[in-house]
């Protein structure tokens, strides 16, 4: 307003402004605890979210210092219960290395043939969650309808095909091709499939896709969405599909349940 005086304070130099960044560490154990900590809380997470169904449904994390090990969820254990102690890992084979639980030997032979397939992946997420499921019943991808789906935009793919239950390692590798160098796969009338360079990052994506299937399939029940252009959808995938931003984004559901249930460390 004129003559209004003004505030008597100034802009605080950028430096002075906290902005988490995924964190460095000084020693391979710390990495690894680390890795266990956000994978432990993911799980719970997914739990909160309703991803999980009966014994269905893995997040794996490679060992930062054993390259084909991966730390994963036990077999049977309910993920809203999950602890970092209760954590198993398991090499490529699927054999329990460290830990006191079994895994899901279907799920894990996905998961290692994807972890294998892509030495960039440190985290791979896989669960039947319910708008997933519909849009692969669909056998659809995810159209660039949202500014959230356009990071999906021409980065994941359709695997078309269903063979039941996957205990074949050949299998695992033909969908581990599906997803080629993508951060995401649709599985024909079965589910989604995540990786990401942190578990944050995997998580995310999992979450994020979930929610788009879920805004797609409303949108399309109630009309016909309009798509987002080709130029604008790669630019904003350009901009948001990037697993930087995907670690950023999940950091207040770490936050979230990492401080409401804090026994998930033990």
């Amino acid at each position: 307003m004129p003559g209004q005086a003004p505030p008597p304070f100034l802009p605080l130099p950028t430096d002075r402004l906290r902005f988490a960044m995924p964190p460095m560490h000084e020693s391979v154990e710390d990495e690894r605890r680390h890795r266990k900590e956000r994978l432990a809380g993911a799980l719970r997470l997914f739990g909160r979210l309703g991803f999980e169904d009966g014994v269905s449904g893995h997040i794996t994390a490679r060992d930062p210092e054993f390259s084909d090990c991966f730390w994963v969820n036990p077999f049977g254990m309910s993920f809203r219960h999950v602890t970092v102690s209760d954590l198993v890992l398991a090499n490529r084979e699927g054999r329990v290395v460290q830990g006191g639980h079994h895994v899901n030997q279907a799920a894990f032979t996905v998961h290692a043939q994807v972890h294998t397939a892509r030495p960039d992946v440190v985290a791979v997420a896989h669960c039947h969650s319910v708008h997933g499921r519909a849009l692969a019943a669909l056998g659809d991808l995810l159209d660039p309808i949202t500014q959230e789906s356009c990071a999906f935009y021409e980065d994941h793919a359709l695997y078309d095909t269903y063979s039941g239950v996957t205990v074949d390692a050949d299998e695992g590798r033909r969908i581990a091709a599906a997803l080629g160098s993508r951060k995401a796969l649709v599985l024909r009338n079965h589910g989604l499939l995540t990786v990401g360079d942190s578990v944050d990052a995997a998580a995310w994506w999992f979450v994020s896709m979930e929610r788009s299937c879920q805004v797609q399939l409303s949108a399309k029940a109630a009309g016909r969405p309009v798509l987002i252009g080709h130029r604008q959808a790669a630019a904003t995938r350009e901009q948001l599909g990037g697993d930087l931003v995907a670690w950023i984004n999940y950091q207040p559901m770490w936050q979230d349940i990492s401080r409401s249930e804090p026994d998930l460390l033990s």
